[in-house]
């Protein structure tokens, strides 16, 4: 297991061991995974936060396309989901506070429109 990070959003190996239990066990009819699950998810990671396009990943990630069909596969299984939650969590924690967000209370008054503009019943 590589002990160095290449990129900022690389998983650390205490992150690692946070989200690898999220993920869906490999399938054993399907074909044999050619790329380390860390890698994708490093991978995953780093698209979403540089903001580039799948095809626009640095040649030293999986192929593009396969890490776009995990992506894919594990946001529509919750996957994505859990692991956020997991990060999440951790991070909560390392911050000393409870793991579990309390409710959020924000303002919700209402904004007055200009006296030009019409009320929905005079439309």
């Amino acid at each position: 297991m590589r002990t160095n990070r290449r990129y900022p959003t690389d998983l650390t190996d205490r992150q690692w061991a946070l989200v690898e239990p999220c993920l869906p066990p490999p399938n054993p009819a399907g074909r044999p995974e050619c790329h380390s699950r860390r890698e994708v998810v490093n991978a995953i990671l780093y698209v979403v936060r540089t903001g580039c396009s799948w095809r626009m990943l640095p040649k030293d990630f999986p192929p593009w396309q396969t890490v776009y069909w995990y992506f894919s596969a594990w946001r529509d299984e919750a996957v994505i989901d859990k692991i956020n939650g997991a990060l999440h969590a951790h991070a909560r924690i390392n911050k000393k506070v409870d793991a579990r967000p309390s409710a959020n209370a924000s303002d919700s008054k209402p904004l007055r429109g200009a006296h030009t503009v019409g009320s929905p019943a005079t439309r």
